[in-house]
Order: C-alpha cells, then structure tokens, then sequence
C-alpha cells in the first residue's frame, strides 16, 4: 500500500556542501555490482553510444565485403549462401541495432540535461532497455556467427522465410531476436513519453522544450503503435517454423501479403522514427553555430509530429508492384507524396538560420548542415519511389538501394557524427580534435556521394537489388567498381572520426562547461556533469535559458543557482504535462543489479525457445520471476512524497 509523506521542499543555493550531499547520493557505487546495477542516465546513454558505433562497425564491415563481391562482374568472392546472410545482417544490423539505438544514446545522455531534471523517470527500465538492447544485440550475432544468420533480408518476406524454403536455425535466430530487441524498444518509447511530460524543470512549459525532445517524444509514441505489429509478425512466423500454423503459408491457407503489411506498417514509420531524433539534433545544435535561435521553432516542433502522424499513412508505399487495388496504391501514393510538404517545413527553416545567421564553421557544422543536402537528394529519390507508375519501373532496383542509404546513412550517420563533435565535451569534458575532424568530414561526405551517387544511375540502367553477381557487358561494371571505391572512402573517413574520439579522450583540450556558447540547459553544468546533474532543479523563463540577456526574450529570468535542492535521498521533481508546474517529489530508485540480471534470465528463456529446450525454457522463466521479485521487493525509500506547496514560492 503507497503511503504519503508529506512536506514541503527545501529551497536554498548553489553551494560547495550541497554538491558534495547530492555527489554523495548520487554516485554510483565503485567496483562490478555498481557497474552492473547502475541506473545513471549518462552512464547508460554512453553505453547505449559505445555498443551501437560497435555495431556501426561490424555492419560497415560487412558491407565492405558485399562490395567487394560487387566491384565487378562474375566474382566469386563470397557464396551465394554467404552473400545472403552478409546483406541480410548488414541490413539488420545496421537498422535495428545501430540506427535507433544510437539515437537512444544520445537521448538517454541528453534528456535529464535537456528537461532540467535529475533522471529520467524510471531510471530501472532504463537500465533494462539497454540491457535487453545488448542482449539481442548477441543473441542475432550468436545466429550470424555459428553460420545462422538472417539469410532472407532484414525485410525477412515469406514464403522463403518459412521452414519448407529455410529449414536451418537462421530465421529461428532473427525471429525470436527482434522478439527480444522489441521488448527493449517498447520500454524505452514508454520512458521517454513519461520523462517528457512528467519531468521537466518548473517553467519549461510544453512550447519551450528543445526540437530534440520533440524528436525522440514523436519518434517513441510511434514506436509504441509499431514495434507490436513487428513483434507480431515475428512471433507469427516462429510459429508457423516450429508449429505447422499457417498464418503465412498459402498452402494451409495462409497470406503472404499479411507479412508484408505487418512489416511494413512497422518498416516505413519506423525510418522516420530514426531520422526525426536526428533532425531533433541538428534543429538543436545548428543554430548554436549560427549564433541565433531556430527560424521557425514552433512551426519545426509542428512538422515534427505531422511528419510522424503522416508516415503512418505510407506504409504500402513498399508494396506497389504487389497488385493490389489502384485505389489503396492513389492513397498512399497520396500521403507519400504530402509527406514531404512537413519535411519541407523543417528543410527551409534550417536553410533560413543559416542564412539569416553569422555561422562558425566548425566540425559539428559542416555534419549538420551537409546532412541538409543529402536529405534533400534523399528527399527528391523518394519523392520519385512514392509515384506508382515510376516506382513499378524502379523498384527492386538498385535506385532504390541509392535512396534508402541517402535517407538512412544522410540523415542518421552525418548528424549523429556531427552531434558527437558537439556534445563530446559535455560527455567527457574534452574538445575533439577540429584539424582531424575536417579530415574526417570531407573524406566521408567524399567518399560517400562517389559510392553512393553512381547507385541511382546503376538502378535506372537496371540493376536489380539483392543480387550475388552480374555477368559482363550489362553496362553495371564501372559504375559498380566506383560504388566499392567509394564505400571504401567512406570508411576510411569513419576510421578517421573513431581515430579523432580515441585520441581526443586521451589527450583533448580542456572542453569548459560550455564551449559552443549553447543555450539549453546542458551547457550550464559542468564538463562532464556530476551524477545528480543540477544541484538545484531549475526554474525555466523562456526558450533559450543561457541566451536570455543576449536576446531579451523575458523579463522574469531563468534560475539555475536557487531552486529546490531535493538533498533527503534520491529524489525528483515531477510537474505537470503541460505547463511544468511542480506537483510532487519522487524518490528515485537506487541502482540494482535485477535489470541486468532479468535480461540474462530472458536470454536463457530465448535461447531454450530457440532450442525448443523445455527444461532450459522453465529455467529462464524462473530466473526472470526471480529477478522481477528482486526488481519489485517493496522498499520504504521509494514511497511517494510530498506535493511541493504551490503557494510555496519557488525562489523561497
């Protein structure tokens, strides 16, 4: 039974003795169990960061080697077999295991700082996404690297991905993998939406957020609708593979076609919710760099969320040539189409801060405002793929390889490395290093328009997608070689960013606690911050809490040196949806190791689902109960609070 306990909040300074009561509370304990059971938000987002650039690599790696095998006609450097399961886990890898929790990361780091709070609202589930993340992450490369790796594509169409085509483990592995990695999506989307809007600073009312929150907020309600179609669609096929159902098989009666409406109900929202947080990004950090606020701020935050509302609508969009009734292809040619009007919205308010700006060209710069341009080309591709006469023509060819590398490498890739430049010296308290880093952009933004540009025309010539090799005088050699060297340029720029991190740890200048002269709430800690972020939660008076003087955009101020202290243990503040005002102090959990020790117990339980292991299945079920007691025991330190007096004036 919850009990009350009611008081009302201390407000008091910033002090040297408050830092030190809070740093005492907060910080993680040293030694494997506090590693282990640790749920500080910046921890976990750095986590979050590391596994997924990992992941970047192992994919970028085995495209590398499909490109090889691609750089001209009739090589035999991979096997038919092999080159399935290369480009089906690239595919996976680089969508699923790198694209979206990249941007997770950095949502994860960022949030708390962002929204002015201390953590983000439930900080377990938080530590348990990323867990499961890493979890799911072996689990499909346990598959790849016993020879069993996703070997239909990541799209996974059946009836190919049904037993009678694909009798091995491989579609074992990918099915009851994505069933794992869904688990960790759905429990971060919910976290992010309830740390939005339960735990912002007082005053950060629902126009002042930053476009980043909007981004990822848009991105997780999304993910909540879709990730269960995916899921679905997964558990549907372990089922017809292990069962003999035949929800897919069309000689028990089964729909192919419902694979592909599950999947792609999920697939076309699911690339917009991995390049909105994205865009958040560079929404967020361009105009820090162009010296003003962003043109437009409003009217982006609008666009981001029709943009998501709109991608719901596209989803056939990948199922032109599939013959179904004109009717259904008028609509979603219809709502393909629109969609870029939002898109539009966001593209010109970035172009006009630029211009109306004075830019510093840095770095960070150079990612955000070229990934303006490859949006555009991807954009423009799209737009040609959402007409159904062209994309009859185009489909299931390499043009549209072209086109979804632009969107997803253009949009996700060049902003998450130029917010890496960017936030790098919140994170680690050191500058990365600028000479290395123009090395860096101009051989990747080289290396990739040379590999990537060629692709459209290879489709237009006739390419076809997906396939192992080509015979000679198709036309396709030379512009297939350009693509390899290309590729190859484009890592070596990679190498270069990955070099420039290493080295910037080691020995980076002094970064200060804002080296951009930003204006969020981040910049107003320390470099990195302390484990309890903010040693008096913030009181937010306008949009740009550090640029308030330089733009006289409030009389009243923003406060980030006399607030509520919230010093008697672990505690939050959280405040109502929409306007930010304070309602109740929560305590926050302290670090446990049962996420951790929940993931493992699932792992167990999947890899006896796998092995249709009974004994093994029963052991992991009892684990995961085990730990669920564990994460659920009851403790006096997590009652709730007292409402903070609203007569009680913030300032004291």
């Amino acid at each position: 039974m919850r009990q009350a306990v009611f008081r009302r909040p201390e407000i008091g300074d910033d002090n040297e003795m408050l830092r030190a009561r809070l740093h005492a509370i907060w910080e993680t304990a040293p030694g494997l169990k506090g590693w282990l059971g640790t749920v500080d938000h910046k921890e976990i987002g750095i986590r979050y960061i590391i596994t997924a650039f990992v992941l970047l690599a192992l994919g970028g790696i085995e495209a590398l080697v499909i490109r090889l095998q691609l750089a001209g006609p009739d090589l035999h450097l991979l096997t038919p077999e092999q080159y399935n399961e290369f480009f089906s886990t690239h595919g996976m890898t680089m969508i699923f295991l790198y694209a979206s929790p990249i941007l997770s990361g950095f949502s994860n780091y960022l949030w708390p700082l962002l929204l002015g709070s201390r953590d983000m609202a439930f900080p377990r589930m938080n530590a348990f996404s990323y867990w499961v993340f890493l979890g799911s992450a072996i689990f499909l490369y346990s598959g790849f690297l016993v020879g069993a790796g996703p070997n239909d594509g990541w799209f996974n169409y059946v009836p190919f991905a049904e037993k009678d085509y694909n009798p091995g483990f491989n579609q074992d592995f990918y099915s009851l993998g994505m069933i794992f990695l869904g688990i960790s999506t759905t429990v971060g989307a919910a976290n992010f939406i309830v740390t939005a809007f339960k735990t912002r600073a007082p005053g950060m009312s629902i126009n002042r957020i930053p476009i980043m929150i909007w981004g990822t907020l848009t991105a997780s309600a999304a993910n909540l609708v879709v990730v269960p179609a995916v899921s679905l669609a997964f558990f549907l096929l372990w089922m017809d593979r292990q069962f003999g159902t035949d929800f897919f098989q069309p000689a028990g009666g089964g729909q192919p076609l419902l694979w592909q409406h599950l999947f792609w109900i999920f697939g076309h929202p699911w690339v917009y919710a991995i390049v909105l947080p994205a865009m958040g990004m560079v929404s967020d950090g361009l105009p820090v760099f162009c010296r003003r606020p962003l043109v437009g701020h409003s009217l982006v935050a609008l666009a981001t969320v029709s943009v998501m509302i709109l991608g719901f609508g596209v989803w056939v969009h990948h199922m032109f040539a599939t013959g179904l009734p004109g009717l259904s292809l008028s609509f979603f040619s219809g709502a393909s189409i629109i969609i870029t009007f939002p898109s539009a919205v966001t593209v010109f308010a970035w172009i006009a801060t630029i211009w109306l700006g004075r830019p510093v060209i840095t770095t960070a710069f150079l990612y955000f405002a070229s990934m303006i341009l490859l949006f555009v080309i991807g954009g423009v591709s799209g737009f040609m793929t959402a007409s159904v006469p062209v994309d009859w023509q185009l489909t299931d060819t390499y043009f549209v390889v072209a086109h979804i590398h632009y969107v997803l490498i253009g949009i996700n890739v060049f902003p998450v490395v130029g917010a890496t430049y960017f936030w790098f010296p919140k994170m680690t308290g050191k500058l990365m290093d600028e000479r290395l880093g123009r090395w860096g952009f101009w051989t990747m933004f080289a290396g990739f328009n040379i590999g990537f540009l060629p692709m459209h025309l290879t489709g237009l010539l006739g390419m076809p997608r997906r396939i192992w090799t080509y015979p000679a005088g198709m036309g396709w050699s030379t512009l297939n070689l350009v693509t390899t060297l290309g590729s190859f340029l484009f890592a070596v720029g990679i190498l270069i960013f990955f070099f420039n991190v290493i080295k910037s740890l080691r020995s980076g200048a002094p970064a200060g606690a804002n080296p951009w002269g930003g204006s969020s709430l981040e910049w107003s800690v320390s470099s990195p911050p302390p484990p309890y972020n903010f040693a008096v939660i913030p009181t937010v008076a306008s949009r740009h809490p550090l640029w308030e003087e330089a733009l006289d955009e409030s009389v009243a101020r923003t406060s980030l040196t006399r607030g509520m202290t919230l010093d008697q243990g672990k505690e939050a503040l959280h405040t109502s949806p929409m306007d930010a005002e304070p309602e109740r102090i929560v305590a926050t959990p302290e670090d446990n190791v049962a996420p951790f020790l929940l993931t493992v117990a699932m792992m167990v339980l999947f890899y006896g689902m796998l092995l249709k292991l009974w004994i093994v299945i029963g052991l992991g079920g009892l684990g995961c109960f085990a730990a669920l007691l564990m994460w659920l025991w009851p403790r006096r330190n997590l009652l709730e609070r007292a409402p903070p007096d609203r007569k009680e004036p913030v300032h004291g």
